[in-house]
């Protein structure tokens, strides 16, 4: 399967403490011009989380993994290994896959540059961002990822995408008021919606 040139599967907390981050994140994305994938893009009970993950990864050209999460589970006391296991389902994916999977790219997200040498060592030698939490530095490492990454001259530049992303952060309650959805429970595809709708309005503008 050929991975997709525009696709970019983000690999992330999706709990509400991190919810302003998987937004940057997904805007940055967009607003770059590339199309975001995570496993919540599609509700299908057919398919189980696990094949979903292969499906998407096995798609996606590019990818942003946050491993910042490494707390312990307050009602578990257990740390959560699945933003650690999708990065190693994509580093797989490129390593042994055809020449086609040879051509992914990927970034790692931790809340500082050296803290992930304490919990996966492995990784040592690899470019991991900081970003120490602030959504405005997700956008910045994202931009710059994806644009030396795949070169693309639309890309717009750093301040002008901060700018748009605070704006548009601004903004999403009453867009999210005027679209008739409900802030709490946000589905991803209409997440996704008001982003693009965004981007196009401002872009145009």
């Amino acid at each position: 399967m050929a991975a997709a040139a525009r696709d970019v599967f983000i690999n992330c907390p999706f709990d509400d403490a991190f919810a302003p981050g998987f937004q940057a994140l997904v805007f940055a994305v967009l607003a770059c011009g590339f199309r975001a994938r995570c496993a919540r893009e599609m509700d299908d009970a057919a398919e189980t989380r696990i094949d979903k993950l292969y499906r998407i990864i096995a798609e996606s050209r590019y990818s942003i993994h946050d491993l910042s999460r490494t707390e312990l589970d307050p009602i578990n006391h257990l740390p959560r290994f699945n933003m650690p296991l999708e990065l190693g389902i994509f580093l797989g994916a490129k390593r042994f896959g055809d020449p086609r999977q040879a051509q992914k790219r990927c970034m790692i997200f931790d809340t500082a540059q050296y803290r992930f040498q304490m919990f996966i060592s492995d990784l040592a030698g690899m470019d991991i961002k900081a970003h120490d939490g602030d959504p405005r530095a997700m956008v910045r490492h994202v931009r710059d990822f994806l644009f030396t990454v795949s070169r693309r001259k639309t890309i717009p530049p750093t301040a002008e995408l901060l700018r748009s992303h605070d704006s548009f952060i601004a903004a999403l309650p009453d867009m999210v008021i005027a679209s008739g959805l409900e802030a709490a429970g946000l589905q991803f595809p209409d997440y996704e919606r008001l982003v693009l709708a965004w981007v196009k309005a401002t872009h145009s503008a």
